[in-house]
């Protein structure tokens, strides 16, 4: 038993030498791919399409609210008929076969978290709106543009960030629902931003206790180590689903530290800790499957504290 434990160990050590390594790897092209965010081509994108919108929505003659119901097929094409009509219209007022005074009305479209602006040029902007816990945090965009009103759209400028699948959902959606793609790409980017402050959020709360800490860019892979009754705790979160702010899989595993100081098997969660072999939380997988990670993680701390006492 003891010869079995102690390769069990030495087999663990070297799984996690090597996890260490790719994981410094991984961290190092991570630091090189936030510097490439940073870019100052990357900001001016973005101040050039901001100002952009600006300009469209204080030329408006109208903003309209509109809900799920009417976002639909049917406005869309509305909407790509404005705007080429409204590209057509300058052109002809450009060459003088408009006299001065020809004016036509221009409209900006709300429904939820974006606003879809009529932009020069026969394009359509989206603007994306994010929040999390009721703060607004950063403004996307993201700008379609065809040839003719029967053509099919395509992405010739965005802000949303290099790393998510925008292209991928363009080529898959765009063509053939362009009223989905829209919606998909809020979504996208609304869930990103949500991973990402769950995350900064249970680092406000529970940093003193957070060992080693790891995400993907896209806040769809979460690791880190909690240092909590006489454990360490690894908790891994996977999201399969990259427009979901719950995840799809998780892993909750509990070592103790210092195992060697008892010599009589402790329970956790009713799972028997000997020696350095991991105990499976269920009861926190299940929290933190169901819930988002700051209340899923306050909901762990509860049940183990309760748990801790009667062990």
């Amino acid at each position: 038993m003891n010869f079995m434990l102690q390769n069990f160990m030495q087999e663990e050590d070297v799984r996690l030498e090597t996890t260490r390594a790719r994981l410094a790897n991984v961290l190092k092209r991570h630091e090189e791919l936030k510097e490439r965010l940073s870019r100052d081509s990357d900001k001016m994108v973005y101040e050039r399409l901001q100002k952009e919108f600006e300009v469209a929505r204080a030329a408006q003659t109208e903003e309209v609210y509109i809900d799920g119901e009417q976002w639909n097929d049917g406005l869309l094409a509305t909407i790509r008929e404005r705007v080429h009509m409204e590209a057509d219209r300058k052109a002809m007022l450009d060459a003088g076969m408009l006299p001065d005074h020809h004016f036509e009305g221009k409209f900006t479209y709300t429904d939820g978290n974006k606003v879809i602006c009529c932009l020069e040029g026969a394009r359509i902007g989206i603007q994306y709106e994010t929040s999390f816990a009721g703060e607004s945090h950063e403004l996307y965009h993201c700008v379609l543009e065809s040839r003719s009103f029967l053509e099919k759209m395509t992405v010739v400028e965005h802000t949303v960030p290099f790393f998510l699948p925008i292209r991928e959902a363009e080529n898959d959606l765009l063509s053939s629902n362009a009223m989905k793609f829209i919606d998909y790409i809020g979504d996208l980017v609304q869930a990103y931003v949500d991973r990402r402050e769950q995350l900064n959020l249970i680092k406000e709360l529970y940093g003193n206790q957070i060992g080693e800490l790891y995400h993907s860019l896209q806040y769809h892979v979460i690791e880190f180590v909690l240092n909590v009754f006489d454990c360490k705790v690894t908790v891994s979160l996977r999201y399969a689903d990259i427009v979901s702010i719950l995840p799809t899989r998780v892993r909750v595993l509990a070592w103790p530290v210092h195992p060697s100081k008892k010599n009589v098997s402790r329970k956790v969660n009713e799972f028997p800790v000997a020696q350095s072999v991991p105990a499976r939380l269920s009861y926190a997988e299940d929290a933190l499957q169901m819930m988002a990670l700051p209340e899923g993680l306050k909901n762990f701390y509860t049940c183990a504290g309760h748990k801790e006492k009667k062990i």
